[in-house]
């Protein structure tokens, strides 16, 4: 079943240290986000990364619209890795809906992981009374129908949101180009469930010690958003980056395993 399950997941392992890191990537990603990361890590720990089913070079037969309705699916798959690979204890590094993928798993299975590194987490994405998510439903439901309508146009669209850093704008291609690389109905859907997934009464049930990694500026999680994940994670620490942007590690890459690192060596 191992073997089966790494082959699934294009799981990579690398690194030499005894100690397990994984990380996991957000929607619209594979594990190439993490190229620029994982170098810094791979003298002393023994690094992860895969694709969930769906992205990258996941066995994309494997994907089912009943397994993945929910995030439970993801999370399941970042369990099969674990049990692939027998890992008994990890630190877990997740951006974005993965930080919430990590978060279920390390509800299910705390034991899993000795520590947790949330980037730019939500745990939902829409504006209420009283919470700030960043968008309204109308949003949400105009991003879903220009997936269905024009993906190309979509990932045109959504790139530089994601990215900003509009002085660097290989960044937007870079990650336009990325996601122009998934399965347009698949992506669909998980879009979907990312952006409608609720897990706000999940967060006092985490006990694994928390990093979350905040940048200053992120259209998707905007800052009050990391703040309520902080607030609502006990004993949590949060870090408000310099970097700009939702995925700190493609454009900042330096300064994310810098604050990683330091996390880890308390």
């Amino acid at each position: 079943m191992g073997i089966d399950i790494l082959k699934r997941n294009n799981v990579r392992v690398t690194g030499q240290g005894e100690k397990t890191i994984m990380f996991g990537h957000g929607f619209g990603c594979d594990q190439q986000v993490w190229n620029s990361t994982i170098k810094d890590f791979e003298v002393d720990y023994r690094v992860v990364t895969f694709d969930y089913i769906g992205s990258g070079n996941s066995d994309k037969a494997a994907y089912s619209k009943e397994r993945y309705s929910t995030l439970d699916g993801y999370k399941q798959d970042l369990l099969d890795v674990c049990d692939g690979l027998e890992i008994k204890e990890m630190i877990f590094v997740g951006h974005s809906v993965s930080a919430m993928i990590g978060m279920l798993a390390s509800i299910e299975r705390p034991e899993l992981m000795d520590k947790m590194i949330m980037i730019g987490p939500s745990p939902y994405y829409m504006n209420e009374p009283g919470y700030t998510g960043g968008f309204e439903r109308s949003d949400i439901d105009e991003l879903l129908d220009m997936m269905e309508t024009n993906y190309m146009e979509w990932a045109k669209y959504l790139a530089p949101v994601v990215m900003q850093n509009e002085d660097r704008p290989q960044l937007a291609e870079d990650f336009e180009q990325l996601l122009c690389s998934n399965d347009p109905l698949i992506a669909r859907q998980f879009a979907e469930v990312t952006f409608t997934s609720d897990l706000r009464d999940k967060l006092d049930q985490v006990t694994v010690p928390t990093l979350i990694l905040q940048p200053k500026f992120d259209a998707i999680a905007p800052l009050e958003v990391g703040q309520y994940v902080h607030d609502h994670i006990k004993d949590s620490q949060m870090i408000i980056m310099e970097a700009v942007g939702h995925n700190p590690h493609l454009s900042d890459s330096g300064e994310t395993v810098k604050y990683i690192k330091a996390y880890l060596e308390k």
